[in-house]
């Protein structure tokens, strides 16, 4: 299922550069296709290798034909319903029910549309077994029989990786792959189709094969490494060909170290398996204890007053690797945004077709990498935030010409690193939020907590996230429901994360996610808060100092601000802000703390430093957040060495509290 994952998300995104591009790789769409047939028809999915057999079919004869007046647009809503089928067959098949029903009524939209080429439907096999390409295949036997394109017969021994299982259902699709560019195949073991326990021998010694191909060794060696779980392949010449000369295929059973021995092979490893989501999951909590027990062990309190040179020289190098442990797990769990971003490319076409709308979509920094879980997680937010632009945001074709706009409207989907955060921002040129009819349906929904005139434009903007609310008068396929933008919020919040909103009438709307880079580790500054502890990312931290009571002033608000070479910070007392027994009231003898998030300041007054480490941050439990529902400015919260809890600080929404 995840190669054909794989091929689907590939065969996406070829379509959507055809019909930008109004040209068509007929050969590249073949092929997935061709694959994704042998491997539906390996596992008797009968309805998809129908289907991947009909689309098949249609590219076959549009390459064959070379057909130069195509309508692009009604092949792309075709192929597009294929690739739905297949996307909703192995959904199911991966929660344990069945392939999706019958594709008959798409594959009677394949053979119309071969109809509407003036082409007849070629005849198709009603089986699903996988059979050879006839015109390719006789194409290549004609060449092999004039001696010119033949280069050799090759002899090839493949080892997959260990554990990739289903060794004889492997070797089956890569005999079906090397197809494509081979004749006069034979293989050993011959059963692999029929006989699940050649497994057993192939796991062993390998996967025996010869053919003749008109590819050179390299090019041959650089065609089958590309199919998936193969761990080692050795490729012998056995003989150049000048005309299609055969050689037998000898069954003899050779031990893995006899055809090492008396192959000279050309070997080629994969440097890639796949792994599991859950098991780097515990992989990184078992990493995220080991920072405990490390903080436990080395900055234990009852070691403080002790000269322990060896010790101290052992802790420093168990922190150097732990340190580099974690730097390791974190790397493997960061997956760049590009695969979500690019599946926005499709429902910005799907939508704009639908709604009649003429809308591009402009992608950038789609290389940032962030943790694997929040890949996940922010799918569903950017599609809602997608759906909004074109529905709510872009203006219709007549509108944007009397607004004097072009009749193209543009959606840009940006991601950038900010310290240690991730920004994704989703900002369109449209009509822009209308703060007046979005202050009337708070009001009719009795959402208002205060007076529109106390409220910023940020809050105002920030409403369109409430449950329920929504600013279209009517309800379709798209919006309308006031459930979009509450599910942005929700997974958001679940991150740790925020949504800004700005927005400028007739201009656009620009709203922004910040995600936190990964949710377990950070390095943190820990300070003292009276009796209390908390923990600040250190990236977040500009500068600390001591406190001076003539850099402390008031607003004409009556709002204590700091004032620091010249810029104004609002200022927030750790221990007035969270009701703790403070340790002394002199602000002389305190430590500011000048932290900045999204280039936004704000002034901390503490009691002391306490060090920088290693933090693992924990989720606050549900208990506390049921019996505080009103939690200011903490984002969890983490055991430190001597056992104790810090709160840990969250400073962008320390901000939206003030």
């Amino acid at each position: 299922m995840y190669e054909t994952n794989q091929l689907i998300e590939s065969l996406e995104a070829i379509i959507l550069g055809m019909e930008q591009k109004m040209d068509i790789n007929t050969n590249e769409i073949f092929r997935i296709m061709h694959t994704i047939k042998g491997n539906a028809g390996v596992m008797n999915f009968s309805n998809m290798a129908s289907l991947a057999h009909a689309a098949e079919d249609l590219f076959s004869i549009l390459r064959e034909e070379n057909h130069k007046q195509l309508d692009y647009t009604r092949l792309a809503d075709l192929l597009f319903m294929v690739i739905d089928y297949f996307r909703s067959s192995l959904e199911s098949l991966a929660n344990g029910h069945n392939e999706a029903d019958s594709a008959d009524q798409i594959i009677s939209l394949c053979h119309e549309y071969l109809q509407s080429l003036k082409i007849p439907s070629p005849n198709r096999q009603k089986d699903v077994e996988i059979s050879q390409n006839t015109a390719l295949q006789e194409s290549i036997k004609q060449n092999a029989d004039s001696g010119i394109l033949m280069q050799g017969r090759y002899r090839c021994v493949v080892f997959f990786e260990t554990d990739s299982g289903m060794e004889n259902v492997r070797a089956f699709l890569l005999v079906h792959r090397i197809q494509e560019i081979a004749v006069n195949i034979e293989f050993f073991p011959s059963d692999i189709a029929d006989n699940e326990k050649t497994s057993i021998y192939i796991k062993e010694y390998g996967f025996q094969i010869e053919f003749d191909s008109y590819l050179d060794f390299e090019e041959l060696e650089a065609f089958i490494v590309q199919t998936a779980f193969i761990k080692e392949l050795h490729i012998e010449q056995l003989k150049s060909l000048m005309r299609s000369d055969r050689m037998p295929m000898n069954n003899d059973i050779r031990s893995k170290q006899a055809i090492k021995n008396d192959v000279s092979p050309a070997t080629r490893k994969q440097n890639m398996i796949s792994v599991g989501v859950t098991k780097l999951d515990i992989l990184m909590d078992l990493v995220g204890e080991l920072v405990i027990a490390e903080a436990m062990v080395t900055r234990n309190p009852e070691l403080a007053e002790m000269e322990l040179d060896s010790f101290n020289k052992a802790s420093r190098h168990l922190r150097k690797i732990t340190r580099e442990l974690q730097d390791t797990v974190m790397s493997i769990r960061m997956v760049p945004l590009t695969a979500t971003f690019q599946k926005m490319n499709r429902l910005v076409r799907d939508m704009s077709h639908k709604l009649d709308k003429n809308i591009q979509l402009v992608i950038s920094g789609q290389e940032t990498e962030v943790d694997k879980n929040i890949i996940d997680q922010i799918s569903d937010p950017l599609m809602h935030l997608i759906r909004n632009s074109i529905d709510h945001g872009i203006e219709d074709r007549e509108e944007r010409k009397k607004s004097g706009k072009d009749e193209t409207g543009i959606i840009v989907l940006d991601a950038r690193n900010a310290g240690g955060d991730v920004w994704i921002s989703v900002k369109d040129d449209g009509r822009g939020l209308n703060k007046e009819k979005i202050i009337n349906k708070a009001r009719a929904k009795n959402l208002l907590n205060k007076s529109p005139d106390q409220l910023s434009d940020r809050e105002i903007y920030s409403m369109i996230l409430l449950p329920g609310f929504s600013t279209k008068d009517e309800v379709n396929e798209f919006s309308g429901r006031g459930v979009g933008m509450d599910v942005v919020k929700k997974n958001l919040e679940k991150l740790g994360g925020t949504v800004v909103i700005d927005s400028i009438p007739g201009q656009g709307t620009l709203i922004s996610l910040r995600i936190p880079l990964t949710l377990v580790i950070i390095d943190g500054m820990v300070i003292g808060a009276g009796n209390n502890t908390f923990t600040i990312p250190v990236n977040l931290i500009k500068e600390s100092f001591c406190s001076q009571e003539q850099l402390i002033m008031k607003d004409p608000e009556g709002n204590e601000i700091v004032m620091i070479r010249g810029t104004f910070y609002p200022l927030i007392r750790l221990q007035e802000f969270y009701k703790l027994a403070p340790s002394t009231t002199n602000p002389g003898e305190g430590i500011l703390i000048l932290v900045e998030d999204d280039s936004k300041g704000i002034c901390l007054l503490a009691d002391s430093l306490l060090g920088q480490q290693q933090v693992v941050i924990k989720p606050l439990p549900e208990l506390i957040k049921m019996q505080n529902t009103n939690l200011k400015g903490i984002g969890g919260c983490t055991l430190l060495g001597d056992g104790s809890i810090s709160l840990v600080i969250d400073i962008a929404s320390l901000h939206s509290k003030l």
